[in-house]
């Protein structure tokens, strides 16, 4: 009887490595993956969902990709066992995703599960310690595997029962990705963009702007996350935030985010870029977002401006000056 496994398919080095080395025991293989918008592993025209499709294609399996939901936000916010050194809960994460695998496992049949861990590799997530924790509140006790680290581990149900042959798993640990490079080469796994992957909840630089939407929202919302990658954002009211387009794909890409009741800025009497006006729209806080948009055009300081205000599908004219400077927009700067 061929056994059927749930692969946590990212697309990087290691996830690739774990399903080519069960595919080759003659496992059948699903892959799940997982899109945040926190994700940063791959070029600007790609990403983490299109290398795990790619590999999957590659590999003739099946793959369903699954959105991170408001559930996911909120273990963000509040995870039980803390933030790594940005806003990165990565014990948490991981548990969600493979409470998650671990449904798919049991609507499609499947044995058990597997992912491209490998013991030392993160500092927080994949310490022997924190593999266990994240094994058991998982509710995979026995039917977690790690291909790649499988020997430093007790054998799982899957080695014990013998669907997997067990001295044809790895013992592969540590930072280094070594034995990676050397096991895609020997398996002739190619076209691994991803080695380490990547993701913004691990960036300080990005943890203020993560901070400010938890901080300012009645109600999380996906979209407000996604944005968090577009443009330059301003904080000017605690339901009310700006974001400026740095360049006309961006302007457009804002334009479509813009929900009812919220509005989009620019200025009528040359170029300019496009404001976003998220949240709370009053006749103040518009002529604000007015204001900081002026000062990325070529309006002469100190003078009147006409903008022109789209919201819910009107158009209308708002009237402003120049009079922000460059300390005052900075102030506002998220």
């Amino acid at each position: 009887m061929q056994r059927k496994a749930i692969a946590l398919l990212s697309g990087g080095l290691d996830s690739t490595l774990a399903v080519k080395v069960l595919l080759d025991q003659g496992i059948a293989v699903e892959a799940l993956n997982f899109t945040s918008p926190f994700c940063t592993c791959t070029g600007k025209n790609a990403g983490c969902k299109s290398e795990a499709v790619r590999v999957a294609e590659d590999f003739k399996i099946p793959i369903k990709v699954m959105h991170k939901g408001a559930d996911y936000l909120e273990v963000v916010r509040n995870p039980k066992h803390g933030h790594g050194k940005g806003m990165n809960p990565c014990i948490d994460c991981r548990i969600f995703l493979l409470k998650k695998a671990k449904e798919y496992m049991l609507e499609s049949g499947a044995d058990f599960v597997f992912t491209g861990e490998v013991l030392g590799q993160r500092p927080m997530s994949q310490r022997r310690d924190t593999l266990r924790i994240i094994e058991k509140e998982s509710g995979l006790e026995g039917l977690l595997l790690r291909p790649l680290s499988a020997k430093h581990f007790q054998p799982t149900i899957p080695e014990q029962e013998g669907w997997v042959d067990r001295e044809k798993l790895l013992s592969i640990q540590g930072r280094s990705r070594k034995e990676q490079f050397e096991l895609a080469a020997e398996l002739d796994v190619k076209n691994y963009p991803c080695p380490a992957g990547g993701c913004l909840l691990t960036e300080l630089s990005f943890v203020g702007k993560i901070r400010d939407v938890f901080d300012h929202s009645d109600e999380l919302n996906m979209r407000d996350f996604r944005l968090l990658k577009l443009g330059r954002h301003f904080r000017i009211g605690p339901r009310t935030k700006v974001i400026l387009g740095r360049n006309e794909g961006e302007n457009e890409l804002l334009e479509r985010a813009v929900q009812p009741g919220e509005a989009t800025l620019r200025w009528l009497e040359g170029k300019s870029p496009l404001a976003a006006v998220m949240g709370e729209t009053t006749d103040h806080l518009l002529e604000k977002a007015g204001q900081i948009l002026l000062r990325y055009t070529k309006a002469e300081p100190g003078c009147a401006a006409t903008l022109g205000v789209l919201r819910d599908g009107g158009e209308t004219e708002l009237k402003t000056v120049n009079a922000l400077d460059e300390a005052a927009v900075e102030a506002l700067r998220r």
